[in-house]
């Protein structure tokens, strides 16, 4: 009967363990989704947005190069009130790159990847990224 009674309680704890774990999977994911795109806001829509403290020229040239290293090619550049948009092209996605100057050391970067109707968030972060990489190294 002694035993019978181990197996229960260690059938219980399993579950109780089983239980409290599964919880903590989302909060692993969300602290780790957080933390590797620091100062990388996003939108439901998949729009990513990234304030740098660096002027348009500066940010523009770091678009530039972090779209070349990416193998992405640069359709068009437009003067737009405030900035600059930018627009490219890969594979099956189409880019827009709007730099806005906030201030003459502040331009806020937004970066758009549409495949057909749908957004490609992960990739509008990945040129942000790479962006942020190249004004680091200059």
């Amino acid at each position: 009967m002694e035993r019978g009674r181990q197996i229960s309680i260690l059938r219980w704890l399993a579950l109780v363990a089983v239980v409290a774990l599964s919880g903590c999977d989302p909060v692993s994911l969300t602290v780790f989704g957080v933390g590797s795109a620091t100062g990388i806001q996003h939108t439901l829509s998949g729009i990513s947005y990234r304030t740098f403290t660096a002027p348009l020229s500066k940010v523009q040239a770091a678009v530039v190069s972090a779209l070349g290293r990416m193998d992405i090619k640069v359709g068009s550049k437009e003067k737009t009130e405030n900035g600059m948009l930018i627009k490219a092209r890969a594979s099956d996605r189409d880019i827009e790159i709007e730099l806005e100057s906030i201030s003459p050391n502040t331009t806020r970067m937004r970066s758009i990847a549409r495949n057909g109707a749908l957004m490609d968030a992960a990739t509008a972060t990945e040129i942000i990224i790479q962006t942020e990489k190249v004004l680091g190294a200059s």
